[in-house]
């Protein structure tokens, strides 16, 4: 049963941290920084509290390597994220962060663990990643900042790192256990700049609600449906399929924050839709062939 709900999990996962992006334009007093720290206190403490409660967290035996690649990549996706967002838009921002990661994921797996993508994957990914650039150039929006779009590209190349350590994670840990560890590791990285920053932002009413927002739904319930997706579906995939949150943040953007598309921009949107639809449809068709083999 959980075999065959991964994909879905995974786009639940992608549809939680599509808000992410909204819930800080509500406080944009913020810096990208001290958001992000936040986000990695928050969650990973979380994360390792429900990991240690139920029994799942052991301390000993995790392989180091991508342990400290998962970490590394997580801590430098959050101010590259959060940055870009603030540079170009909730809309622009989230499809260049994520719509650029599965190109970096397949690239890496393809060179590095010498695993050829197959075609539906190249199909979807052609047709998700060209609504993301029509997206990008939304003239409705804001204006397209080169600064923006390269961090954008930096939290692409971390958030595709972070996936592949983390699918080597899972197939020895529990989920939660993994993710939980990554992301107090990623904290731990970025914890200088709770004393470096001002942090008085958590204080106040509006900061906390959003810092609580995007460290519990956008974060710990978000990439524990991740995580757990993982352990069934390839990581090149699982990326693909998180461009569910570009495609989430588009619709907030534009519904609640007041960011507007024009015609060219909904058909970027209906390509990147379709291009997840059909990598869910092959995912499910491959599951059922495999228990009918």
């Amino acid at each position: 049963m959980r075999q065959s709900l991964a994909p879905f999990m995974i786009l639940f996962a992608a549809m939680l941290w599509g808000t992410a992006g909204t819930a800080k334009a509500f406080a944009s007093e913020v810096d990208s920084i001290s958001m992000g720290v936040a986000r990695l206190v928050i969650g990973g403490v979380m994360l390792m509290a429900i990991a240690v409660l139920t029994k799942k967290m052991t301390f000993k035996g995790w392989p180091v390597k991508p342990l400290i690649i998962g970490g590394i990549a997580m801590a430098l996706f959050q101010p590259f994220f959060f940055s870009a967002v603030e540079l170009t838009g909730i809309a622009v921002g989230t499809v260049v962060s994520i719509g650029s990661a599965p190109v970096f994921s397949g690239m890496i797996e393809w060179l590095i663990f010498k695993i050829r993508p197959s075609r539906v994957w190249w199909l979807s990914t052609v047709l998700a990643i060209t609504g993301c650039i029509i997206l990008m150039f939304n003239t409705n929006a804001v204006t397209v900042d080169a600064s923006g779009v390269l961090r954008g590209l930096g939290a692409g190349i971390s958030f595709a790192s972070f996936t592949m350590s983390n699918s080597r994670l899972v197939q020895s840990r529990d989920p939660i256990a993994s993710v939980a560890m990554i992301f107090c590791l990623s904290a731990l990285i970025l914890s200088p700049f709770l004393f470096i920053n001002d942090m008085s932002w958590i204080g106040e009413t509006n900061g906390l609600l959003v810092a609580l927002h995007i460290g519990l739904f956008a974060t710990t319930l978000a990439y524990f449906l991740f995580s757990s997706g993982l352990r069934h579906v390839k990581s090149s995939t699982a990326v693909t399929l998180s461009l569910a949150e570009p495609l989430t943040a588009s619709l907030l953007g534009v519904f609640l924050v007041g960011e507007t598309l024009d015609s060219l921009s909904w058909a970027g949107l209906i390509m990147l839709l379709l291009g997840i639809v059909i990598l869910v449809l092959q995912s499910r068709k491959n599951k059922r062939q495999a228990v009918n083999v």
